[in-house]
């Protein structure tokens, strides 16, 4: 039988001199391995009498262990002292910058519209929205537009499947249907039909949101955003029209001098129906809002229609009013230098991190937003 004292003497003695893990796996395999020193004595006891294996069994069973335990203890002081080295080798140099940390930006068009809706809801308008999908009456019908009207086509609006009662609903062109809505409901308010605001004449909302027509160019886009404005109330014209307007362009492109014009126009839902010029330079690669000579088409407008009154169930007699629509998207190319309508919505961080705009930045003076 070995001598299972000098046996563990030996193999302590050689974990102990080791130093490196790869020369301690060595050791452990050739002590504990397969064909290991311990695991062949280990071999041995199924070979001896009852008494012998209860005699040898615990002393080599307890050698394994020792070894183990020795094996272990040197691993993880090896194991210390390699990283003990490594960190006394390498060096961090804190001095040097850490790198940029990448924010995320508010997107132009989402800019825009909070800084129309500010300047709007200084002038006393309130807000409302309503769906994007509409039904026939309230984007058409209710807005005087005739059976036959170019925009209810194909190529114009976006048409859904039929539903099961055999109407066809679309996206809505733009935003009046909730102009429509909120006339509507301020005459029955059992009206069905999600709407943000309900109120009865004398009425002064702004309608922001998405809509869809089918076109695209380096001005169009088959989706972009509005902003209209509905007024109604009694003794309305045109001068009450033309000077929200004008205040809301100056305060907009934060300029005291604004010069506009109304050219002659036609809408289904107002008459008389005008389009507002403003004059700007075009002579840099900018447009230059309240300086120049030339002149640019900045909004549709004009009063309320008697026909879309009664179809809301007001007295045209009565009641008379104003509305305007804006393209968001388009007032922030020209305020910002943006050169293609259709990069807003390209999805391109690059483009996003140019023109895009911090939230944490200071408020503008002339809108009260960042």
């Amino acid at each position: 039988m070995t001598d299972l004292s000098q046996l563990e003497a030996d193999l302590s003695a050689r974990v102990a001199a080791v130093q490196d893990l790869a020369a301690l796996e060595a050791v452990r395999v050739e002590a504990l391995g397969k064909t290991g020193s311990i695991s062949e004595l280990l071999k041995t006891l199924g070979r001896l009498s009852p008494d012998e294996r209860r005699e040898q069994g615990p002393k080599i069973n307890g050698l394994r262990d020792a070894v183990t335990l020795a094996i272990a203890a040197r691993k993880d002081h090896l194991e210390t002292a390699a990283l003990d080295a490594r960190l006394a080798a390498e060096r961090v140099d804190l001095s040097l910058p850490p790198p940029p940390e990448r924010r995320g930006r508010v997107h132009p068009t989402m800019q825009v519209m909070d800084e129309m809706i500010a300047v709007f809801a200084d002038l006393g308008f309130s807000l409302a929205e309503g769906p994007d999908i509409e039904d026939d009456f309230h984007n058409f019908t209710a807005l005087n537009f005739p059976p036959r009207h170019p925009a209810r086509e194909m190529h114009d609006t976006f048409w859904l499947p039929e539903d099961e009662a055999g109407q066809r609903k679309l996206l809505r062109t733009h935003t009046s249907p909730v102009q429509i809505r909120v006339m509507q409901q301020g005459q029955n308010h059992k009206l069905p039909g999600w709407i943000a605001t309900s109120q009865s004449p004398p009425i002064r909302i702004i309608v922001p949101g998405r809509t869809y027509r089918s076109d695209s160019d380096a001005t169009h886009t088959p989706m972009f955003h509005q902003l209209e404005g509905l007024v109604i109330d009694r003794n309305i014209h045109m001068g009450h029209l033309k000077w929200t307007l004008d205040t809301f362009i100056s305060r907009y492109f934060e300029t005291p001098v604004v010069e506009t014009r109304f050219r002659p126009h036609h809408f289904p839902f107002t008459e008389p129906s005008a389009e507002m010029d403003v004059k700007c330079d075009r002579s840099g690669r900018d447009v230059k809002i309240g300086q120049g000579d030339d002149w640019l088409e900045i909004v549709g407008c004009g009063m309320v229609h008697p026909n879309v009154l009664a179809n809301c169930g007001l007295d045209p007699d009565e009641w008379q009013g104003f509305a305007f629509g804006f393209g968001v998207d388009r007032l922030g190319t020209l305020k910002y230098g943006m050169p293609d309508l259709r990069d807003m919505f390209a999805s391109d961080v690059r483009w996003l991190e140019h023109y895009g705009f911090s939230a944490f930045q200071a408020p503008n003076p002339a809108t009260g937003l960042s």
